[in-house]
Order: C-alpha cells, then sequence, then structure tokens
C-alpha cells in the first residue's frame, strides 16, 4: 500500500472520533428499503407538503489506522446529524450512506472503498429521497463524500425536484481528488464532474475550510470555478472549526 494512503486514512480516522449524541424528540428513526440497499435515517417531518431539507452523511468510518478497510464503515462522529437536528426547518432528514448503521446483504467492503459512488449506491440513495420527499422541492446537504452523492443523484438522475445543494468539504471530483493525495483510483464509482453541466445548472453554495487537507480549498475552487460560490471558512479543517457558518446552513 502507498505510504500516502495509510498517511491520510490515518488522518481521517484520526479527524473522525467517537462522540455521544441525544437524538431529539421530533426526530424519528426510520429505515429506508431500496432494491439493494435498505438506508438508515432520522426524519422531522412536520409539512409533509413543504421543502425537504436532506443532509447526507460522509464516507465514515471507511479505513483503520493501518489504511486497511473495516468490516463497517457508519461514522464515529456525529457533525452531520448534530447539524440536522439543530435545523429548525419544517422538513429535515438526516441520510446515511448505505452499510452505515446497518448492512444489507449487498453490502462488502467495496462500497465504502472503490466502489463507494457506484451506480447501485447512487441508485439506491436517490430512491430513498424520493421515497421520503416525492416530487416537493428539495434542498440537499453533503458533507465530504456526501457531497459528491447528493451531486450524482441531482445531475446524473432525473426525477427529483431539486432547488439547492450545500456541500460542506465536499469531494466533488474524487479522479482529482486522488491524484492529489497520491490514492489508488475509485475505480468503481460515478464521478461528479462526468456530469458537470446538469450539476452546475443547480443553485449551489459550498463551504470549504481554510486548513482542510483532506479537501483542500482549491479542490473545490477548481471544480466550481465560480469562486462566488465557495467560501471559505477560516480556521476550519475537515471536521472541525465550522461553528462561524452552522446557523448560515441551517438556515438555508
Amino acid at each position: 500500500m502507498k505510504k500516502s494512503i495509510l498517511k491520510i486514512f490515518i488522518y481521517l480516522l484520526l479527524l473522525n472520533g467517537c462522540s455521544s449524541i441525544t437524538v431529539p424528540n421530533n426526530f424519528i428513526y426510520k429505515e429506508i428499503k431500496t432494491d439493494t440497499f435498505t438506508l438508515a435515517s432520522w426524519q422531522k417531518i412536520t409539512k409533509p407538503n413543504g421543502v425537504y431539507k436532506i443532509y447526507i452523511e460522509g464516507d465514515g468510518y471507511a479505513f483503520d489506522r493501518y489504511g486497511r478497510p473495516t468490516q463497517n464503515p457508519t461514522p464515529k462522529g456525529n457533525f452531520v446529524r448534530k447539524l440536522a437536528f439543530n435545523d429548525k426547518n419544517d422538513n429535515v432528514i438526516y441520510l446515511a450512506r448505505p452499510c452505515q448503521y446497518i448492512t444489507s446483504p449487498i453490502c462488502s467492503q467495496r462500497h465504502w472503498t472503490t466502489a463507494r459512488f457506484a451506480p447501485e449506491v447512487i441508485n439506491a440513495t436517490f430512491e430513498a429521497i424520493r421515497q421520503i420527499a416525492g416530487n416537493s422541492p428539495i434542498v440537499l446537504v453533503g458533507f465530504s463524500g456526501g457531497a459528491q452523492v447528493g451531486g450524482l443523484v441531482a445531475s446524473a438522475k432525473q426525477g427529483l425536484n431539486v432547488k439547492k445543494i450545500i456541500t460542506i468539504a465536499g469531494n466533488l471530483d474524487h479522479e482529482a481528488w486522488v491524484k492529489y493525495h497520491d490514492l489508488l483510483p475509485l475505480n468503481e464509482s460515478l464521478n461528479l464532474a462526468d456530469y458537470y453541466d446538469n450539476f452546475m445548472e443547480i443553485p449551489q453554495i459550498h463551504y470549504v475550510g481554510e486548513n482542510d487537507k483532506v479537501i483542500p480549498p482549491h479542490l473545490v475552487q477548481s471544480f466550481i470555478k465560480n469562486n462566488a460560490s465557495v467560501i471559505v471558512v477560516a480556521g476550519a479543517n475537515h471536521n472541525d472549526g465550522w461553528n462561524s457558518v452552522v446557523d448560515d446552513i441551517i438556515k438555508e
């Protein structure tokens, strides 16, 4: 294994430390069955005909400190769930990635490594969002790899009424990302760069951490090109330092 792969996965592991969280009483845990995976979600729906704001989790605990794929990609941290649980909008959903929190028979290590953005992953996420929101307007919020997933369900698929995309430390072009870090390619995955024109038609805003070593700001800026929609958050790294923009994200 390349030393750079080991280095970055140890770095991700250290950033993704364990923490506890209390689920608010107005959020209900629901498992969403699709044709392939069953996805875990926590949902607060008070106006079914209103806008649905859906937070999509990052890649989670995909590798151990030795750079080996884990048996369970469930995230150790609660950054994205905390954002969702503090969101005061009427309809708020935290949506886990396939194989996080619960295991489907189809799950294998490839689904949180080389195939983390595979067609079956994107199709299942699309289907889950469709079951939740139907034709209602949607705001997607994607963290890290969840930004890639959100972008793909909105631009590579048809049938969702996505009004806006918000990304936080988003991995928007995984080919550029693996090249930058000298990692093995995610060769079983779709890439948002192949649906760029469709993606750019959607209103969007991207928050990047000034000190993020996992998704450095220039990777997002070079992909988006219109830097007016890219906000560099001073002092933020991949998982911490986002407090100054939390209220802005929640108010969207």
